[in-house]
């Protein structure tokens, strides 16, 4: 699958099922091999047999883990950070717990309550509507709480884990406090734009009194990929990225990078054990400038060539980089775990367009989103490296910032997100 496309629309891709359709094996739709939240499942219809990632049919809601993590990478983001505008620690509870039914139904394709027509004439009806006849398209919903939320308004203060800290301020760190933080997020991630917006759009809806949106971000053409056997993608500066990331069906390496563990969760934290911590960026690429770099110069930047994605002196994408070749300066050279103690972050970022800046220019780039058990030994340790001497800085600018706790994953239709924190 190439980048920029949905598997609605490769060739021989497998059918989905529409909004109101019955999600069930003798539906007609089974789906099997499911790891990690989806990364690597099935799915059958008739005698063929699909990737996940190239049918259209939804992703587990329930599990150990939230879905959206080890996930294979969708090709479409809505991602929203809201703001808590009540000190009602009840009605927060009884928000996310109606949240958590609404996301069940939204990522199995099915409308939000009673839907989005036939109820009562005088009222709104309970789901919007835009996403009618749509696929489910493999909609996750993955929440995370910043430390915001920890500041003593519901009871929370001692139950912040020790490693949510706010980000330290990097060198050429330009950040826009209207894009940065949070009490919630809501990461959306879907193969059609339409289905993650609807989501998005029906949180806030159900949230109105209760929260509201901060900021969000539309993403598109995933930067990286959880699926390794995939094809790599490209970034807006036309280079693979992600040849390195955590496979969302290699369980030893997400437990090791990815899920805190009930070492780490241990105190008032206990809450988080199963979760991960999420660190959200969004990084502002000087294109028309990157585009008037000669190439030798754009691939020494890097530390790969542009074609195939070979690091320098090696023949092939996933050849074992020989670091001493690279420039200090580069950014493979710097970013690698061997640079940075092992430090290993699970990412699914994308490209964003939102405009022009005024100026003539594009204002385009990376939304960078990055998992991990431990922010201080993972974003925090790379991202020092790099901020301080990584050539690719003269054509980047980081101008959005949030951290977030993620919580485990809702286990059944009696669970809801949050409530071993609420509890």
């Amino acid at each position: 699958m190439t980048p920029g496309t949905t598997g609605a629309d490769e060739p021989g891709a497998a059918p989905g099922p529409a909004r109101r359709t019955v999600l069930a094996a003798g539906g007609g739709l089974a789906l099997g091999a499911a790891v990690a939240g989806g990364a690597v499942a099935l799915t059958r219809d008739g005698d063929a047999t699909t990737p996940v990632a190239d049918s259209g049919a939804a992703v587990p809601f329930h599990g150990a883990h939230q879905a959206g993590i080890a996930t294979a990478v969708q090709d479409r983001l809505h991602f929203a950070a809201f703001d808590v505008t009540t000190d009602d620690r009840e009605k927060l509870v009884k928000l996310l717990k109606e949240w958590t039914r609404a996301a069940e139904r939204m990522t199995a394709g099915r409308e939000v309550g009673e839907g989005a027509y036939g109820g009562l004439p005088e009222a709104p009806p309970d789901d919007t509507g835009e996403a009618l006849g749509l696929r489910p398209s493999r909609l996750t919903l993955t929440i995370g709480f910043g430390p915001s939320l920890f500041d003593g308004r519901f009871g929370l203060k001692d139950r912040r884990p020790g490693d949510l800290v706010e980000l330290p301020r990097f060198p050429g760190d330009n950040l826009d406090p209207a894009r940065s933080g949070g009490d919630l997020c809501v990461q959306a991630c879907a193969d059609d734009p339409q289905v993650a917006v609807h989501a998005i759009r029906n949180l806030a809806r159900i949230g109105f009194g209760t929260v509201a949106v901060r900021w969000s971000q539309l993403g598109f053409g995933k930067t990286s990929s959880t699926t390794p056997n995939a094809q790599t993608p490209r970034n807006l500066f036309g280079f693979k990225d992600g040849t390195r990331n955590v496979s969302g069906s290699d369980a030893a390496a997400l437990d090791r990078h990815v899920w805190v563990g009930p070492a780490e969760a241990a105190g008032g934290a206990s809450w988080l054990a199963g979760g991960s911590y999420l660190v959200a960026r969004r990084i502002r690429m000087n294109v028309e400038t990157w585009d008037r770099t000669p190439l030798a110069e754009q691939e020494d930047i890097f530390g790969r060539d542009k074609k195939e994605g070979a690091a320098v002196g090696k023949a092939k994408e996933h050849d074992e980089p020989f670091l001493k070749a690279l420039k200090p300066d580069s950014h493979v050279r710097l970013a690698h775990p061997d640079s940075n103690g092992g430090a290993t972050l699970l990412r699914r970022g994308y490209s964003f367009t939102d405009g022009t800046d005024g100026l003539g220019r594009l204002d385009a780039g990376l939304f960078f989103l990055a998992y991990q058990k431990d922010v201080r030994a993972g974003f925090v340790r790379v991202q020092t490296a790099l901020a301080k001497s990584d050539a690719l800085n003269e054509y980047i600018q980081h101008v959005g910032s949030a951290v977030f706790a993620v919580p485990p994953g809702v286990r059944d239709a009696d669970d809801w997100w949050g409530r071993a924190l609420f509890s």
